[in-house]
């Protein structure tokens, strides 16, 4: 592998690019303006232009990678296989090592890694949301919870859920309901809690590498044995499985190996699940998260765990990205409402030919950003556990 120039890129990895274009329609970005220089092959010329032709990296160039979302549907869709993921985090690294991201954005991520101090956070807003003191954004769930709401679980089950950090202080009902749905099928649950906390995802979308991969060796060194880890957010699932490119050690990865999307191992074990004693009567419309279905490609599970119990109803877009991206919709607002245009136009199409009302989504910052458009938005396990109830006469 040939390493270039001032990005650090690999030359193999760039030369994979035939400039094909078959790429262009499922990237959001390009699809919204239209722009070749917001679209994958034309951030990779740009990326050959400043390694091998010396060109300068200002400000038009800094924007086209800037308003990469890192849906990563364009590696999905490439019949080349250029390891696109590859080459963007690693430009966003050096971008941020030159021109850091908004004190705002560095601030809110050093935040995450204090679960105690996020969680008090979170029930200070909740509280300000009740007195409607705080508008409503993409970047909190519509209703907060107050504190005193996290169960504890006792340590030494068989299966580890990882909690994180946004998910656990702002959304702990969703693991509430993977816990109920696996304890239902006699398996035992420890969280991993605040001990834990943050996995280093949202550091790494920032191009954030040195906070990473030190969160990275946090997580790993938390979290010693062999007990498979279950991730109910996509975002946080699929970086936890990249630790082992990250950090490039046999020890992150075999941590790597040990960890699976929720879905994807009650997909494997199917016969956790009690047998639905019949469908949900109200279909509802499944997004899948750009790190389920392009980053950790299982987004299939979704549909085998959920089906069952729920009809399902599919999206025309092909998965398009809704726009959401980490930090994406706080660093461009305009762009990211744009891209989730076209979902919500994708799901209003649903709701019309299926009469359905509401939306399952298996990432936070997905969900929370569809519900600020006013979209009811639920986890598919919750819709699983409250089946689950209903069959159990609870």
């Amino acid at each position: 592998m040939t390493v270039l120039g001032p990005l650090g890129l690999s030359g193999d990895s760039l030369a994979a690019c035939v400039q094909c274009g078959l790429c262009l329609p499922h990237c959001p970005t390009y699809r919204v303006t239209g722009d070749e220089s917001r679209s994958p092959r034309g951030r990779i010329s740009l990326m050959v232009a400043a390694e091998l032709e010396g060109a300068p990296m200002d400000s038009e160039w800094l924007a086209s990678m800037s308003t990469c979302v890192q849906c990563l549907g364009c590696e999905t869709a490439c019949p080349s296989g250029v390891p696109f993921e590859e080459l963007i985090s690693s430009t966003r690294a050096v971008m941020s090592s030159n021109r850091r991201p908004p004190l705002r954005i560095r601030l809110g991520l050093r935040l995450l890694g204090r679960p105690r101090l996020l969680r008090w956070g979170v029930s200070v807003l909740a509280v300000a949301q009740r007195l409607h003191l705080v508008p409503r954004t993409g970047l909190l769930p519509a209703r907060l919870p107050l504190g005193g709401r996290h169960r504890r679980s006792a340590p030494g089950g068989d299966l580890l859920v990882f909690t994180g950090c946004v998910m656990d202080a702002c959304q702990p009902e969703i693991h509430d309901a993977v816990e109920d749905v696996l304890v239902a099928g006699g398996r035992s649950v420890e969280r991993t809690g605040a001990a834990v906390g943050c996995c280093g995802a949202l550091h790494a979308h920032a191009g954030l590498h040195e906070e990473a991969v030190a969160r990275a060796g946090m997580v790993i060194a938390a979290l010693p044995g062999d007990r498979p880890i279950l991730v109910d957010s996509a975002g946080c699932g699929a970086a936890l499985k990249r630790y082992g490119g990250l950090l490039g050690t046999p020890a992150a990865a075999a941590f790597s190996a040990r960890v699976f999307d929720v879905h994807e191992w009650l997909a494997a074990n199917m016969e956790v699940l009690p047998e639905p004693s019949g469908r949900s009567s109200e279909p509802v419309v499944v997004q899948d998260p750009c790190h389920l279905r392009h980053a950790q490609g299982v987004h299939g599970a979704v549909r085998d765990v959920v089906g069952p119990y729920a009809t399902l109803v599919e999206l025309d877009d092909e998965g398009l990205c809704c726009g959401a991206g980490g930090a994406f919709q706080m660093m461009e607002p305009e762009l990211a409402t744009e891209v989730r245009g076209r979902k919500l136009a994708a799901i209003g199409r649903a709701f019309e030919r299926s009469g359905a009302r509401t939306v399952i989504s298996a990432n936070p910052g997905c969900a929370m950003y569809l519900e600020a458009a006013g979209l009811e938005v639920r986890h598919p396990m919750e819709v699983v556990a409250e089946a689950l109830e209903d069959r159990r006469g609870r």
